[in-house]
């Protein structure tokens, strides 16, 4: 991808580079010196998806340990983007005393701290919960349970402007205790981290990058904001919905406003199911998981476009990015919890997810780590470009 302006005949790029942020918020990249102590450099993309976020949790709790990587900036929505918020802030205070160490841990206990109070304070994001001692992964799913089919109905029966009418929400005052506001938009001067949150405008079906001087906890909200859930989020008289309908997440922010090729994609919604939905709430929720992954579907189609005309000399090399593409899924460990899952607050559900993270990340390492830096670890095409065949 390019990291100026693309070329006109570059459509899908052209596109993608006038909706970045602009110039004025624009994060300073950073730059591609050796990473400390040998880590190698990557950026991060987060993806969305409720409780399953705890997924990504365990993934950047790895990553952040000695033998991981070097952080050079951060793209994430709604759950991605809360996990991105909650680490830069525990990463630049620890920072502020000069000692990349501390940093890393700290930024590891704020995300500890997060998920627990979020678990804690359960029943205000979920008036369901589920106590469960994990050794059966579908007690983990609400669906079973009669009362979640109910509160479904209601809910799509009924808009928040309507249940909700003192729009009441929690994750405000959760964010209020573990997110530095100061931090998100000083993270890239103070440690060479900018953070980049999406979110979508209800007026344009646009997606919104804040970065910088833009970012706040109202940006936070809006990124995962759920319209059947909550009322929209208005940001400078604007209403913002989830960002994960327009970028799940968007990585487009990290192309044109970083210097580094690396992308690693942290995924929780799975991109195939083989169970043929056939109640009402299955096909809602299986709609949902295809809307909410076209935006990523449609950014690494254009990426792959580039690569591949990069590789054929026909593109100019200097002014477009060959990216690496990395990516941390476990899908095989993630299907069984099925989207009514992504309400489930309950403490065990969420270290068993940032077990299968951490689990995920660890092998990844071990597997990819010393291809950062040269080139992808994974084939763009296969994954993510394959014509509905089985496999």
């Amino acid at each position: 991808m390019s990291s100026k302006p693309p070329a006109k005949k570059a459509t899908a790029t052209r596109v993608a580079s006038k909706r970045a942020t602009p110039a004025k918020t624009q994060a300073k990249p950073r730059s591609a010196a050796p990473a400390a102590k040998g880590r190698p450099q990557v950026n991060l993309a987060l993806q969305g998806g409720g409780s399953h976020g705890a997924f990504t949790w365990g993934v950047l709790d790895r990553l952040l340990d000695d033998d991981g990587i070097d952080i050079t900036g951060i793209s994430g929505t709604s759950a991605g983007a809360l996990n991105g918020a909650v680490l830069l802030s525990g990463y630049v205070q620890g920072f502020a005393g000069g000692d990349e160490a501390q940093a890393r841990k700290q930024a590891q206990g704020a995300l500890r701290d997060f998920w627990r109070d979020v678990s804690q304070h359960g029943p205000l994001f979920s008036p369901l919960s589920i106590q469960s001692n994990g050794l059966i992964k579908n007690e983990f799913n609400f669906d079973q349970f009669p009362a979640y089919q109910w509160l479904n109905m209601f809910m799509r029966s009924f808009s928040p402007y309507e249940f909700n009418p003192l729009n009441l929400n929690p994750l405000k005052d959760t964010l209020t205790r573990h997110v530095n506001v100061d931090a998100l938009r000083t993270g890239s001067s103070h440690c060479g981290i900018p953070l980049f949150v999406t979110a979508t405008s209800v007026h344009t079906g646009q997606a919104r990058v804040f970065t910088a001087e833009e970012l706040s906890l109202d940006a936070l909200m809006a990124s995962a904001c759920l319209p059947f859930v909550f009322q929209a989020v208005e940001i400078d008289g604007e209403p913002y919905w989830d960002g994960g309908y327009t970028g799940n997440p968007a990585l487009y922010p990290l192309i044109y406003n970083t210097e580094m090729r690396d992308i690693m994609l942290v995924r929780l919604n799975p991109l195939r199911r083989d169970d043929n939905p056939t109640r009402s709430i299955d096909i809602i929720d299986r709609l949902s998981e295809i809307t909410f992954n076209a935006s990523l579907i449609s950014e690494m189609r254009a990426i792959s476009f580039v690569k591949r005309l990069l590789k054929e000399d026909k593109l100019d090399g200097s002014r477009y990015k060959d990216l690496h593409m990395h990516m941390v899924a476990d899908d095989d460990s993630m299907l069984p919890f099925n989207a009514s899952s992504k309400f489930n607050t309950d403490w065990a559900f969420l270290q068993e997810l940032h077990r299968i993270g951490h689990r995920a990340a660890t092998a990844w390492l071990a597997e990819h780590k010393a291809k950062i830096g040269h080139h992808s670890s994974f084939d763009i095409d296969a994954v993510f470009l394959k014509q509905g065949q089985p496999g």
